[in-house]
């Protein structure tokens, strides 16, 4: 019954934290330091048990799963 069951329990402990960490994954992306250091801090300060690490870590690994866009080629001769 549940031998071939792939689902796991992918709800984080602290949905906070799991945005937290998936806009810090987003500002990686991006290369944006400033935002990086602020989300720092406030995990910093916010994170007090290791369920709001791994909520964050979480969020993190969410987004990083999706693959960057190729954005499209627009008037860009083929060559």
């Amino acid at each position: 019954m549940g031998l071939f069951n792939r689902k796991k329990d992918t709800t984080p402990a602290n949905p906070a934290m799991a945005e937290l960490g998936r806009e810090f994954a987003i500002a990686r992306r991006h290369g944006d330091r400033k935002t990086m250091r602020r989300i720092g801090r406030e995990y910093m300060n916010g994170a007090s048990t290791e369920a709001d690490a791994a909520s964050f870590q979480q969020g993190q690994d969410a987004y990083d799963a999706l693959p960057p866009i190729n954005p499209p080629r627009r008037n860009q001769r083929r060559r």
